[in-house]
């Protein structure tokens, strides 16, 4: 089912399906809701999947607030809706008043996010830790940018400007999926690169900023009480493997796994293999 808020005044859309467990997948740079349907429809007979399109992306226009706290807190709003407990009668309670227990008035939810849906994630335990019974980091990081990092932001951006957002992603897309499967899934990319006319070069190049400008966050894992998921790809180019073996350690309760046939868009590239570890992950937690 396709839902819409509105946050001062800008529409965000959302899917909802599925029942139980409330679980929110944050799609990341580039792309929208969509690239986790394999996920969805793997999942839904277990859970409540809520899946945004972020600000910017997908049918969802872009809000005033495009930093990673803003889109933290579209996210929040979409839970304050479909979170509600129902059994709760305390309706008037804010879900941050520490008087009142937020599984009172609120169901916890497990947030997992791609790239810069991590971030967000991120982003959002910190502010709204209370309400989070465990969240993931699916090719992502908490690491702040380095300069080098920057650098090649700062370059996507000009491109961006320059070319458009469309020339930018069909370039780019491609290098975010492992040799492996441009051998053998070339579908896969193609299809990916065929949603690039769908995005404002106003959009992408907020995300840029907001991504150079997001602070270190592993704090965040180092303080985490509840249950994190890494997944990491072998051949990920955008969080490379090494950097994701640094930080999986920093929770007390970490799961870790890596995709060996991936690059950066495992959901898509071992959709299967995707499936049964956030099934798992889920069930277990």
């Amino acid at each position: 089912m396709m839902k819409e808020i509105l946050i001062a005044g800008k529409k965000i859309v959302y899917r909802i399906t599925g029942t139980g467990k409330p679980v929110f997948l944050i799609h990341g740079f580039g792309e929208d809701g969509e690239v986790w349907n394999n996920q969805v429809e793997y999942l839904k007979e277990r859970f409540q999947l809520i899946v945004p399109d972020l600000p910017g992306s997908g049918r969802s226009e872009m809000i005033g607030d495009m930093s990673m706290e803003g889109m933290a807190e579209v996210i929040k709003s979409i839970y304050d809706v479909e979170c509600r407990n129902p059994h709760s009668q305390k309706v008037k309670q804010s879900p941050s008043d520490s008087k009142v227990p937020p599984s009172e008035v609120f169901r916890e939810a497990v947030f997992i996010g791609h790239s810069m849906g991590g971030y967000i994630t991120l982003a959002l335990v910190e502010s709204y830790w209370n309400h989070v019974s465990a969240f993931g980091l699916f090719h992502s990081s908490a690491f702040a940018d380095n300069e080098e990092k920057i650098a090649t932001r700062r370059k996507g951006i000009e491109f961006i400007q320059q070319k458009g957002a469309s020339a930018f992603l069909k370039t780019a897309t491609p290098n975010l999926f492992s040799t492996i499967s441009k051998d053998e899934k070339p579908g896969l990319i193609d299809k990916q690169v065929a949603t690039s006319d769908n995005f404002l070069p106003a959009a992408l190049v907020s995300y840029y900023e907001a991504m150079i400008r997001r602070p270190d966050r592993t704090d965040i894992l180092r303080k985490a009480t509840v249950s994190v998921l890494f997944i990491m790809g072998k051949y990920d180019v955008a969080i490379p493997l090494e950097d994701g073996l640094k930080q999986c350690h920093l929770p007390e309760k970490s799961y870790i796994h890596i995709l060996n046939e991936s690059g950066h868009m495992g959901m898509l590239e071992e959709a299967g293999k995707s499936n049964l570890i956030l099934e798992k992950f889920l069930l277990e937690i």
